[in-house]
């Protein structure tokens, strides 16, 4: 039988959709002398040879105990989370949505019947105000108590 291409586990490319480029952890990465203060050789290709053991060694050694536990815990949480939406917050939502199309109706005629109208009226009014402006000769006595200066 066999195994359908989705279930065959690329072990390669193991972020395939790129979620940590982000995660630059190599030598070249983290250290870096200027060309002005060099330390020797000798200890330049030490100090890269124990960073990339330790680094490897760590990372495996928590790899194997901490990743299938913290996987398991992932997996749970997951599966918690996709119930949530599914079976809780997207009925919800449609419950909120088909309870607010009444609201919405109301709230429409309201706005046709009486916000519009009204509107309309005072837009009226408003736009035959004319404003004529002239330059006054002269010193303008401005207080602080003005609300308007024309």
């Amino acid at each position: 039988m066999a195994k359908e291409p989705s279930d065959v586990m690329d072990l390669e490319d193991r972020d395939p959709n790129k979620l940590n480029q982000h995660l630059q952890v190599s030598w070249e990465d983290v250290i870096g002398e200027p060309a002005s203060i060099r330390s020797p050789e000798c200890a330049w290709s030490v100090s890269n040879q124990c960073f990339k053991l330790s680094k490897n060694f760590c990372y495996v050694c928590l790899s194997v105990v901490c990743a299938p536990v913290t996987a398991f815990c992932l997996g749970i949480t997951f599966a918690c989370l996709s119930f949530e939406q599914i079976w809780c917050r997207t009925p919800t939502l449609r419950v909120w949505k088909i309870s607010c199309a009444s609201i919405r109706n109301f709230v429409a005629v309201f706005a046709h019947a009486i916000i519009i109208p009204c509107t309309s009226a005072c837009g009226y009014f408003w736009s035959e105000i004319k404003v004529k402006t002239h330059a006054i000769s002269g010193d303008v006595d401005e207080k602080k108590d003005d609300v308007l200066l024309v």
